[in-house]
């Protein structure tokens, strides 16, 4: 599975994905400051699964209908790099079959996915 990690989610979960083996696009390491539509275009071209923390990327999804390749949408109340990893694992290890092409909305306790 490829993944592009979103400028947001930051650079310790890019390299907690690489470290397990994943190719990954880290926006805050390779292309910090692109815009949100440049970041959604690129997972798409790229064949990745964006991951962020960023609620904008809902609306460009399913109101403005953007394409994409999955979008990974992290709504944490602990926002610290440690729980993004964890929430992560937990979500790959039990749901990485799904990923692709859905829409994943993932909290502490509780994952909802959605095809967009």
């Amino acid at each position: 599975m490829r993944f592009l990690v979103d400028e947001c989610t930051g650079p310790a979960v890019a390299r907690w994905l690489k470290e397990q083996g994943y190719e990954v696009f880290s926006v805050y390491d390779e292309a910090r400051g692109i815009d949100d539509e440049t970041v959604l275009r690129k997972a798409f071209a790229e064949n990745r699964v964006l991951i962020t923390n960023d609620k904008d990327f809902g609306n460009k999804v399913f109101r403005e209908h953007r394409p994409h390749r999955g979008v990974i949408f992290l709504r944490l109340a602990d926002e610290r790099a440690r729980s993004k990893i964890e929430t992560l694992r937990r979500l790959i290890e039990e749901h990485g079959d799904r990923l692709v092409d859905r829409f994943v909305v993932v909290t502490e306790d509780q994952v909802r996915f959605a095809r967009a």
